[in-house]
């Protein structure tokens, strides 16, 4: 959801929690009346603004059930009830506009009070339910713009490409190519409705990005400027993408997965041009039948020509064999459901997802091709792609933030290394809990060559703390971490909202880190660049076209998964 606004009155916050659905409340048993006009206007804002964390049906995740009403059979046999009517539109009022303690953000400076009323109204009905998205719509929204025949043969521009960012630019529906050398703009492009993710072809020419919309654009690099050369639809809200890695098979193919319809495809890494769809619907990891089980992150195996495929509702992990696409191969790991995004060890052999609403992070083996571990951790982890570091006491570790507690949560992960074998007692264990000045986190991120280990809290609901990153030192994790008010560093005046500081990410060198200070569509945010030994503010990137950013992918890091 978006996340740019203020979180005032904190016992609102608690006192308006969904975690208590089944409340008692005199029941509602029809919806409030609305216009058609008025559906349809909820229902894009729905879509835009609530679908990623609650469900396009509205069976949750992330996020709580907004069904209208639902059941639940305990273990023992008992049932408990719930839903929207038997909130009332009063009190979904409050939750829509505060927020809640749970991680959803407020929206009193988003949407108008008319607004507020509306979405609260429209809770109360029964979800729409969106068109399907076949192999034949795919074909159909296929634009292939520049032919690989018609494309440059070298490089054209003199950008240094493995140092250049690309930044989303949420709201504006653009992508922005900065090159990180010279902390300059090169380049921004029409990308779709909030770009998720961008990754990079194996190759390193070509930019994939993809969003809520459902478009995936391929943009090419050699170019004097950057061009979009292919575009795709994969359906109504995607989240991830990657291209095929192995050897022999560099960019042969891409894969990218929907929320909605809750399927994965697979089309020509190189034109986009579609080839095939796999659904997703299926059973959950507890024998029961999901209708909307979400594909979630993607990542490529460098070991294996296969891809790692998360579903979110059924807790299924997929590894995908791309090596006979008309005699398709997957694997299906049983590990722990709403899986969400993660990334890799330091060796690349275990892929690590949080399974963010039950509080867990699964690891897989990707050499044997089985689960390595579930690891209960705090509330509502929240890795990106984690962080991975050698600890003075434990070994390797990877990491991750949560949105629903104040920790970073340190996780031993295996080594075949003869030196960290005197580690192995601690493999799959939460080793430790670095202490955050509050819930809210997204991202954590260090560097192979650098001695710190940065963490944002944009989902917190103070001020101060949203505008800040946190930045603890890995020689002594006892101490506490350095505050830096990215907020007041950017040097912009303050606003109403809040302008949240998110995604640390470190440049090719490993000597500066950049955070994007995300503001409201109608502020000014910023793009503010630190030196990582002394940190401090080496650059400010902020222009009118600097609209909402938030994600930045360092070409080299993303492509050799450095984080």
């Amino acid at each position: 959801m978006t996340i740019a606004g203020k979180i005032s009155k904190a016992g609102f916050i608690a006192a308006f929690s969904l975690l208590g659905l089944a409340v008692s409340q005199a029941n509602a048993s029809t919806a409030p009346a609305m216009t058609d006009a008025e559906k349809e206007a909820a229902k894009l804002i729905y879509f835009e603004r609530c679908a990623g964390c609650h469900g396009v049906l509205r069976k949750g995740a992330t996020g709580k059930n907004l069904e209208p009403n639902w059941s639940i059979t305990q273990p023992d046999g008992s049932k408990l009830e719930g839903g929207t009517l038997r909130l009332g539109t009063k009190r979904l009022e409050n939750i829509i506009a505060y927020g809640t303690e749970g991680g959803m953000v407020n929206y009193d400076d988003i949407l108008t009070p008319e607004e507020i009323n509306m979405m609260a109204r429209y809770l109360q009905h029964e979800p729409p339910i969106p068109p399907e998205f076949s192999l034949q719509d795919m074909k159909d929204s296929w634009n292939l713009i520049v032919p690989l025949s018609e494309r440059v043969t070298k490089q054209m521009n003199k950008i240094n490409l493995k140092n250049v960012f690309a930044v989303t630019l949420r709201d504006a529906g653009k992508l922005a190519l900065i090159d990180g050398d010279t902390h300059k703009v090169w380049k921004i492009l029409e990308s779709g409705y909030a770009v998720h993710i961008s990754r990079f072809s194996a190759s390193g020419r070509y930019v994939y990005t993809t969003g809520r919309d459902g478009l995936t654009t391929i943009i090419d690099l050699w170019p004097e400027e950057p061009m979009t050369v292919a575009t795709v639809r994969f359906g109504s809200d995607m989240r991830s993408v990657d291209v095929s890695k192995y050897k022999g098979y560099e960019d042969k193919y891409l894969i990218g997965g929907t929320y909605w319809p809750p399927q994965y495809s697979i089309v020509d890494g190189l034109t986009l041009e579609p080839i095939k769809v796999v659904s997703t619907r299926g059973q959950t990891v507890d024998g029961e039948y999901h209708p909307e089980p979400r594909v979630a992150s993607i990542v490529a195996n460098p070991l294996k020509p296969e891809w790692v495929v998360s579903v979110k509702e059924t807790g299924q992990i997929l590894l995908v064999d791309y090596t006979d696409l008309d005699n398709l191969k997957s694997t299906a790991i049983a590990s722990s459901k709403f899986l969400h995004d993660g990334g890799w060890d330091a060796s690349h052999r275990y892929f690590l997802v949080a399974a963010n609403a039950s509080n867990q992070v699964a690891a897989v083996d990707t050499k044997t091709g089985k689960l390595a571990a579930i690891v209960d951790t705090a509330k509502i982890p929240h890795p990106g792609r984690g962080a991975n570091f050698t600890h003075p006491e434990f070994g390797p570790v990877w990491s991750t933030g949560h949105l629903g507690d104040d920790v970073v949560s340190l996780i031993s992960t295996p080594s075949e290394e003869k030196k960290n074998a005197k580690y192995k007692k601690h493999n799959w264990k939460v080793v430790q809990e670095l202490k955050m000045p509050g819930a809210g986190n997204l991202f954590v991120k260090t560097h192979p060559k650098s001695k710190n280990f940065w963490a944002d809290a944009p989902m917190n609901p103070e001020r101060e703390i949203a505008e800040s990153v946190y930045v603890f030192d890995l020689n002594d994790l006892s101490k506490e971490p350095r505050v830096l008010n990215v907020g007041k560093d950017s040097g912009l005046p303050e606003g109403k909202a809040i302008r949240r500081a998110v995604q640390p990410e470190y440049n090719q060198a490993g000597d500066e880190v950049w955070i994007s200070l995300w503001g409201g569509k109608a502020d000014q945010s910023a793009i503010v660049i630190y030196d990582d030994k002394t940190l401090k503010v080496k650059s400010v990137i902020t222009s009118p076209e600097i609209i909402t950013p938030t994600g930045k992918f360092n070409l080299y890091n993303t492509m050799f998964d450095v984080y």
